[in-house]
């Protein structure tokens, strides 16, 4: 039997393929419907490290040139404990997709998390952040949280620069300052400008997530409490902030990936195949980068530079002379 590709194995891996007699070359033999994976419990022959080395050549490809393969698995060390009652379908699932973003799964730019039976990789606040880095229009990201004594005000309708301040007091410990109230985000453009300033409160925080994760809600209506909304309430609400700030921020495609990906892993979907492919994310990435260096070049154009009059077309045809000047030539003649 041929030797199967990486998304034939993941499509056979979770229930999508289209013939079910197809056996998965390389796959452990519980491999299990990602949507079904509750009802079974996969038994590891072998530690996830070791198994996770047959796929070593998918995660070369999958990792961008800047973090090697060694560190990537270096940051997942510490999560292992947790994924190792999860269906190999799905942890193969979030580490490839994680690994497809170039981010590290060391609980600051992503988490590989588990719900159930599901391992699922999970971006964090600080992982949106690289990709709108990398989509070389935006200079600079803050992110923050505003604690109920810190010195602050909020006016959306004042000019840039009086419309947002937060003055903490660094001297006092976190518990002096008081509970989180609000989260935060803004952005610095390469341009000058600045952002909206979006700012969420606990109220806002429980309304995006009883509304919008579906796995906080199959969580909770099976009587558990492992999500990252249950177990990093404040992380997962800085990270609502940042998502919100990508739809007012130029967004690269890399970026539009990553919100898809996030939201296949809330519905309980195969993230892998809303990852960008390797290749086609460092071309588009390429394109993007030549864009915004054109787009600023174009705002540094010397005045010399410039032609003051507009190009006549030389195709134009010369216009006829009056018909007294006409007449008169002729009797001249």
């Amino acid at each position: 039997m041929p030797a199967l590709s990486l998304k034939d194995r993941v499509r056979i891996a979770t229930g999508t393929a289209p013939d079910p007699a197809v056996e998965p070359v390389g796959v452990p033999e519980q491999l299990a419907d990602i949507k079904g994976a509750e009802q079974v419990t996969p038994p590891m022959n072998r530690t996830i490290m070791e198994w996770l080395e047959q796929y070593a050549d998918e995660f070369d490809d999958a990792l961008p040139s800047h973090i090697d393969r060694a560190s990537f698995f270096a940051a997942l060390r510490p999560s292992l404990p947790r994924l190792a009652t999860c269906t190999p379908a799905s942890v193969l699932d979030a580490l490839l997709s994680c690994a497809r973003f170039g981010l590290l799964p060391d609980e600051k730019h992503a988490v590989i998390t588990r719900e159930g039976r599901l391992a699922r990789f999970v971006p964090m606040a600080q992982g949106f952040v690289d990709l709108m880095y990398r989509s070389g229009a935006v200079r600079s990201v803050h992110v923050g949280v505003i604690r109920e004594n810190d010195v602050f005000r909020y006016a959306p309708t004042a000019p840039v620069g009086e419309d947002f301040v937060h003055e903490p007091d660094l001297r006092k410990s976190k518990k002096e300052r008081g509970e989180v109230i609000v989260a935060y985000a803004f952005a610095w453009l390469k341009n000058g400008a600045r952002s909206q300033v979006i700012a969420l409160t606990r109220e806002d925080a429980e309304e995006i997530r009883d509304q919008y994760s579906e796995a906080y809600q199959r969580a909770k209506s099976e009587n558990r409490e492992d999500t990252f909304w249950h177990t990093h309430f404040i992380e997962m609400w800085m990270k609502s902030a940042v998502r919100r700030l990508a739809k007012v921020v130029p967004m690269s495609a890399q970026l539009v990936a990553l919100v898809k990906t996030d939201d296949a892993g809330e519905a309980g979907e195969a993230q892998s195949f809303y990852a960008p492919d390797p290749e086609a994310a460092r071309l588009l990435a390429e394109a993007e980068a030549a864009s915004s260096v054109a787009a600023e070049a174009s705002q540094d154009v010397p005045a010399s530079t410039i032609p003051r009059r507009l190009p006549v077309k030389r195709w134009q045809p010369r216009r006829k002379a009056p018909r007294r000047a006409r007449r008169g030539r002729k009797q001249a003649a």
